[in-house]
């Protein structure tokens, strides 16, 4: 359970910005000078931006480096139930001794000057990550990453550019180019970047900001390939293949984030250890997760239950695909999301696959659409919709109208740390 101090810490810090985003690294600057510069005493830094496939792919990278021994600082964003979720030192969740304790010192250095919360728990983490021995710190961009707060370390070993969509518009731009060019701000002179498939608009930006930096990249199509094959997963580099289990992570769309993990594990000299373990070693909730001996679950026994926190188009689609290949059986969604969200367009490629949606409010989330105004999006991608007042009430609707079915929560990672604080 969270200890007290931190979370009057945390909540300290949620005032110290009128805004919860504005994208600029003046303010981290300035806090990092402050406490000597932590951002230069790291372990070897993997940077990881993209517009899905983040977490994953930092799961399975992390799951590879520990499986052939060595020590992860990981750091990553939102969390579901704890914050300590987003900080690892050297494997272990940050302890509530040493969160706090970092997170004093920020407080303590910042004093009342502006700083959001995601800027000064970021610096948190990376002073926290300076102190306690390790052989790898993994980073995972917060938003974008030309302006994001982990955007501050010199020259990481390497980078990592998972797929780009539109998402977060209000901040990064309407194209892709746009969104693109932030993602790609993290590349830095001379450091290599593994780059996951990606549309010509955004690989093109990619490209341009790469050769102007000398950075060289390691693309999907063009120096690595990975498909599946016979129950299995292959991976082709120019140093040959690779025969390896299925990811662990549930979906097809797992295995092109497989594919950017090997990539950056094969760039990195590691082994067959490695792989292997990158494949069946990582745990990443609230990915089409299965929920099973919960209290979800005993309100409709007979129920399949699941659960993941993808909140784009892009997102909706894998989601659709992944639900595809499953075996035939009724499904029903219960959604809630943001209203910075495509709800309509996340929504549109399950219309496919769903009998009816449940719409809900996500709890505590000031920017929830109503469960009216998403079932409304709903309807308005094909599908029938209904509002539910939370999703305990929408498993009791669906227990008595579709008892046996497959239900699948979805539409927010908000939401889906709420499922699973109270699961």
């Amino acid at each position: 359970m969270t200890g007290a101090r931190s979370d009057i810490l945390l909540d300290r810090m949620m005032s110290l910005h009128p805004k919860i985003i504005d994208l600029t690294l003046d303010r981290v600057w300035r806090l990092l000078a402050r406490l000597d510069h932590p951002e230069t005493r790291l372990p070897p830094v993997i940077h990881v931006a993209g517009t899905n496939g983040k977490g994953s792919t930092l799961a399975m990278l992390r799951a590879g480096l520990e499986g052939a021994g060595g020590r992860c600082h990981v750091y990553t964003s939102p969390h579901l139930v704890r914050f300590h979720e987003r900080v690892r030192l050297a494997g272990t969740l940050i302890s509530e001794e040493a969160l706090s304790a970092a997170l004093d010192e920020c407080l303590a250095a910042n004093g009342a000057d502006p700083i959001t919360y995601f800027e000064i728990t970021t610096v948190a983490a990376l002073l926290a990550f300076a102190r306690t021995p390790a052989d790898w710190t993994l980073l995972e961009v917060g938003l974008g990453g030309r302006l994001d707060a982990t955007n501050v370390v010199d020259r990481p070993r390497l980078c990592i550019i998972t797929p780009v969509s539109i998402d977060h518009q209000q901040y990064l731009g309407d194209t892709l180019a746009d969104i693109a060019g932030e993602k790609a701000g993290i590349l830095k002179r001379g450091v290599p970047c593994v780059v996951g498939p990606q549309p010509d608009a955004a690989l093109e930006v990619i490209e341009a900001r790469a050769e102007r930096l000398g950075a060289p990249l390691l693309v999907h199509g063009q120096h690595w390939h990975v498909w599946e094959e016979r129950g299995r997963l292959v991976f082709q580099d120019e140093t040959g293949l690779c025969d390896l289990p299925l990811p662990a992570l549930p979906g097809g769309h797992q295995i092109l984030n497989a594919g950017a993990a090997l990539a950056a594990l094969r760039h990195l000299g590691q082994g067959e250890a490695a792989l292997e373990a990158a494949m069946t070693g990582p745990d990443w909730p609230a990915r089409m997760q299965r929920l099973r001996g919960t209290s979800w679950n005993r309100l409709m026994p007979g129920a399949e239950l699941w659960l993941d926190g993808g909140h784009n188009a892009a997102a909706g689609d894998a989601l659709a695909a992944h639900l595809g290949t499953l075996p035939a059986r009724e499904t029903h969604l219960i959604c809630g999301m943001l209203r910075t969200k495509d709800a309509t367009g996340y929504l549109r490629p399950l219309a496919a696959h769903a009998a009816s949606v449940l719409a809900v409010g996500i709890p505590g989330a000031d920017a929830t659409l109503t469960a009216e105004e998403t079932a409304a999006a709903a309807t308005d991608a094909g599908l029938p919709a209904r509002a539910a007042d939370s999703v305990t009430a929408a498993l009791s609707d669906l227990a008595a109208t579709a008892p046996n079915a497959r239900v699948l929560i979805c539409g927010s990672l908000y939401l889906a740390g709420t499922v699973l604080r109270d699961a």
